[in-house]
């Protein structure tokens, strides 16, 4: 692959990361938002640690698209047409539900990074490579209390 079309992989990877973050974002607020149970208070905090974390790397991941010379993606239309993670409309989840649906979302996003750090070193991009590695141990974190959470 010449360097443009590993480039151009890897915006697209990018790209790809980055909506499926603000779908994860905008999941894990709503679940903060309708939790309900008696692990309420729990949960409600869990679900809003979570989705600062998840939103924090947004602007992250939309600057290494652009220091790779592409466009980040622009608005809901974008975000919604490169998710892989699916949306969430329901507010009335159970919490045992919430918070395996969560799980299963972060696993994906996993896929998602791991994609990213292989485009990233068919580009050499070096940076994209070692941030890849932060962003997987946060998200297998999420992984490993969600699964905890349900037994």
């Amino acid at each position: 692959m010449n360097d443009h079309n590993a480039k151009t992989a890897l915006t697209h990877s990018l790209n790809g990361l980055l909506a499926d973050l603000f779908t994860l974002y905008l999941k894990t607020k709503n679940f903060h938002w309708h939790v309900k149970g008696p692990q309420f208070r729990d949960l409600h905090l869990l679900f809003d640690e979570q989705a600062g974390t998840i939103f924090a790397l947004t602007d992250i991941v939309a600057e290494r698209v652009r220091k790779n010379g592409g466009a980040a993606l622009t608005g809901i239309g974008a975000i919604a047409s490169a998710s892989r993670i699916a949306d969430q409309p329901r507010a009335d989840l159970s919490a045992p539900e919430m918070i395996a649906e969560l799980r299963d979302d972060n696993i994906r996003l996993v896929e998602a990074i791991r994609e990213v750090k292989s485009a990233a070193g068919a580009a050499g991009d070096n940076a994209t490579e070692g941030f890849a590695d932060d962003w997987t141990d946060q998200a297998e974190t999420r992984v490993w209390f969600l699964s905890s959470l349900l037994g």
